[in-house]
């Protein structure tokens, strides 16, 4: 083997995990590392493990060889260069077009191949029916076997260490680098979100989490709309009409799985479709683009998306008020949007709009409701605003804009949506029986008018009675000439607040 030869590495050999025992091999000696390469690597140790064992690695080199380094302060192949001249040095790099620049220049050049084992850490667990796995150091690995909203937890003997679970991600992280399906959507220093062909893959460090862990999320089937055998009048809604769509329905439920075969749907259909989301795992055919939401602000996606012109956007994993707003914003522009949410109940969808909207936009913004439940369509809402008096007011004084919110096959009507002073009212009444109806509803204005009267007075001390459009309040005496207010200007106020006479007595 000869002896003596001097080898100077550059930061894209470092990062590819070169190690003591490959340049023994290539029979080198003396080691020289830029500066600039241990600065960098030491810099982005704190964020991303491959750098981290990078510097393992130059830890072990440094024990066994002798270790040079040298000052270059930039990445310039100039200065490179004029080291490895004044030094005698071959240059082992990992960059191709950078070995192709040293060997113009004259230099000994050796390059590294990027080598990329395809191969999992974590198959070794998968089955055919695995929906998600759960990896986390000191503790026995975990799977969910089965189908959305029908699955099992499977406990495993398999106990991964710290370290495992750390070459795992270094692993994970180095294939969806190199790998053609595979891109690292988030890096945040206590976490990351990695795309890896079908597997969605979420990575927590510790001291976001008390250890690493790994959650690898695996979509079983991709279905057709026809799968869920809908109506054929729900299917003519979805053509023709509906434009503010929302899915909606508890986790793991399948929402993304049927709002992937809506955007498969439109497109077949000829519309052109659109998909965000954060990250990146919807299975859609080629030519549905998909943006991501982490690598792009909601201004610049705004604006990406009206000169696209699409006929519908996929929203995908609607989380955060910033979300809402553009997709509030998109929808109000005439783009057609399908929203994907989280909830446990289809009415509940909508209150999630409810408090960063103004009520009468909501069935602009939304039309169509659509409740997955254990892999199917559960319910269908529809939406319609009306000026109207809600169920159970029979002043007709009282009428104002309603929401009302329907079950899209049968036509039945289930809640109201109103204002009433200043608050919001959900106000359930499918269920609810006709001679009934009249007490429920003065139940809530009798609730509504005792909270603004507590405001008020600063006083928990008070009872409403309500019926039709009159109103008996009860209050401490002191407090009575207070909220009458001089000549009543105040008790006036408050009648046109609620549209109700109100009669003020004192307990006493």
């Amino acid at each position: 083997m000869e002896r003596g030869r001097v080898a100077l590495i550059d930061l894209s050999a470092l990062e590819e995990g070169l190690r003591i025992t490959d340049l023994k091999e290539m029979g080198y000696e003396s080691i020289i590392i830029p500066s600039n390469a241990i600065i960098e690597l030491y810099r982005r140790s704190k964020e991303e493990e491959k750098a981290r064992a990078a510097l393992q690695e130059l830890r072990e080199i440094s024990e066994e060889l002798q270790l040079k380094v040298v000052d270059i302060p930039s990445d310039s192949p100039q200065e490179l260069w004029q080291v490895a001249l004044e030094r005698e040095a071959e240059v082992i790099t990992a960059d191709k077009e950078l070995s192709e620049i040293y060997e113009v220049m004259g230099l000994k050049v050796r390059l590294i191949e990027r080598k990329v084992d395809e191969s999992l850490p974590f198959e070794k667990w998968l089955t055919p029916y695995t929906t998600s796995l759960h990896i986390k150091a000191g503790v026995n690995v975990q799977r969910k076997v089965g189908t959305p909203g029908n699955w099992k937890l499977e406990v495993l003997e398999d106990v991964p260490s710290p370290k495992e679970v750390e070459e795992m991600v270094v692993k994970i992280e180095r294939l969806a680098e190199l790998s053609e399906d595979g891109f690292l959507e988030v890096n945040r220093p206590g976490s990351s979100i990695v795309q890896l062909g079908r597997y969605r893959i979420v990575i927590v460090k510790p001291p976001v989490s008390d250890n690493w862990e790994i959650t690898i999320v695996i979509p079983l089937v991709q279905l057709h709309l026809d799968y869920y055998n809908l109506s054929g009048k729900l299917i003519n809604r979805l053509d023709w009409s509906a434009e503010g769509i929302v899915i909606a329905g508890a986790p793991g439920h399948g929402k993304t799985t049927f709002a992937q075969a809506l955007a498969e749907h439109y497109y077949l259909k000829g519309r052109v479709v659109k998909t965000l989301e954060s990250p990146r795992d919807l299975q859609v055919p080629p030519g549905i683009t998909q943006y991501s939401k982490s690598f792009a602000t909601s201004q610049e996606l705004h604006d990406i998306l009206l000169l696209a012109r699409p006929d519908y956007v996929i929203f995908d994993e609607m989380r955060d008020t910033e979300d809402f707003e553009l997709y509030v914003d998109l929808r109000l522009a005439g783009v057609g949007m399908v929203g994907v949410v989280h909830a446990t109940t289809p009415i509940s969808a909508v209150q999630r709009f409810i408090s960063r909207v103004e009520l009468g936009t909501i069935p602009q913004i939304i039309d169509t409701v659509i409740f997955i439940k254990d892999g199917t369509v559960e319910k269908v809402l529809s939406l319609e605003l009306k000026v109207k008096v809600p169920t159970g007011m029979r002043d007709q004084g009282l009428a104002r804009p309603v929401v009302e919110v329907r079950d899209f096959e049968t036509g039945e009507l289930e809640y109201e949506l109103y204002t009433f002073g200043e608050e919001t009212v959900i106000a359930p009444v499918g269920s609810i029986e006709v001679e009934d109806e009249e007490d429920e509803a003065a139940k809530v204005v009798a609730e509504l008018l005792e909270d603004r009267v507590k405001e008020l007075l600063k006083t928990e001390k008070v009872k409403a009675f309500v019926r039709g459009s009159r109103a008996v309040l009860w209050i401490p005496e002191k407090y009575r000439s207070k909220l009458i207010g001089r000549k009543g200007k105040r008790i006036e106020a408050l009648e046109r607040e609620f549209s109700l006479r109100i009669d003020v007595k004192g307990f006493e």
